[in-house]
């Protein structure tokens, strides 16, 4: 006799893996269905700086998620690298961001939601070449190795029980009195007790192709493109993390250097550019001039979700009885994901939530959009 899984995810990246882990740690049985491989989209191509870029210019909706899952990652990296034999590298290698206009309101933020921050030494971006103004230095700001991590969690996931499921399409789906009963994959037909929609930059289309019905009420996730490069670089080159107006450099434990990243409305399109590539290496060797001496390996590109002021949807449909949205992080998936799953589970297990729901609700975003 097949089992009906309590709860069945559409999507594999951070966001639908951390969710998983949410309703399993709380009793539940999980199945993931991803249309790729598990963890490969959005969630591997990013750099994995645990601090949206310049956070005091974003909507409060995104701090809250991000101070919640600051918390989370130390005990949640903990319990990765303790129960499997990946570890995610994460780390507190601090954050330097050179020029900081808005000194007053950056200090204010991060005083307001206990992150520690001081005007940065000299001695820190001694060795970059760039125009500083009002550098500040996030000490605690650290980094998480992202397809580590994805790894790391694909595998504990497994050894808990979760069903994943890869190259799976999803073609249709069966409702009765707005609830939904089974969705049609290309893997067989699959009854459903609880869905959520966590498809990344697909969410979008994916609520489209199921629920047509209902597209006024969709949530607006839009693909934006972002290419990053990676240098094959000595350890110790780079000790922390640099941002330095809209572009960043982060160090790995290994040596390698990340650099990213531009923001591209070019719809589903993941190609790499040569202009794209050229822009970024002068970055890079011109802020860290001994980057010079080190081949670049990698040049890639991922799509984030983006939706209105990045704030994502987090919430039941207010239709459909059993469909849930954990949907469009924009940049902040990685950091937001912890305190994103937290809050999917507390809502469809009518658990207090931690985290005051409202400003993610479909309507919500929906009305501001």
């Amino acid at each position: 006799m097949t089992t009906i899984p309590d709860i069945t995810i559409i999507g594999g990246g951070v966001i639908g893996l951390l969710t998983a882990r949410e309703f399993i740690n709380a009793g539940a049985t999980v199945t993931v269905l991803e249309k790729n491989l598990i963890g490969q989209e959005s969630s591997w191509a990013g750099g994995g700086i645990l601090l949206p870029l310049y956070p005091w210019r974003q909507h409060d909706a995104i701090s809250r998620l991000v101070i919640q899952s600051l918390e989370l990652y130390p005990e949640l990296a903990h319990q990765l690298a303790e129960f499997t034999p990946i570890n995610p590298e994460w780390r507190s290698c601090g954050l330097l961001i050179t020029k900081n206009p808005d000194e007053s309101t950056a200090t204010r933020w991060c005083t307001a939601n206990a992150i520690p921050v001081e005007t940065a030494n000299p001695i820190i971006y001694s060795e970059l070449n760039t125009t500083v103004d009002r550098p500040l230095w996030l000490p605690t700001i650290g980094q998480i190795r992202n397809p580590r991590f994805l790894k790391s969690l694909k595998l504990d996931l497994l050894n808990k029980g979760v069903i994943l499921r890869e190259h799976c399409n999803i073609a249709g789906v069966a409702t009765e009195r707005n609830r939904i009963t089974n969705i049609d994959t290309s893997t067989g037909k699959i009854s459903v007790n609880q869905l959520i929609i966590a498809a990344g930059a697909w969410s979008q289309q994916v609520y489209g192709q199921l629920f047509p019905q209902f597209i006024g009420i969709s949530p607006k996730v839009a693909p934006i493109r972002g290419q990053m490069l990676l240098y094959q670089a000595e350890p110790d080159t780079l000790a922390h993390i640099i941002l330095d107006g809209d572009h960043y450099l982060i160090p790995r434990y290994d040596g390698k250097i990340v650099v990213g990243s531009t923001v591209e409305n070019q719809g589903f399109d993941k190609s790499t550019t040569a202009v794209a590539k050229e822009q970024l290496q002068h970055f890079a060797v011109n802020l860290l001039p001994s980057l010079k001496k080190f081949p670049l390996i990698q040049h890639w590109a991922g799509l984030r979700p983006g939706t209105h002021d990045g704030v994502p949807y987090i919430g039941k449909h207010p239709i459909i009885s059993n469909l849930s949205i954990n949907a469009g992080h924009f940049r902040n998936g990685l950091v937001m994901a912890p305190a994103s799953a937290q809050l999917m589970a507390d809502l469809v297990l009518n658990r207090p939530p931690r985290i005051d729901p409202k400003p993610y609700t479909l309507n919500n975003l929906n009305a501001t959009a």
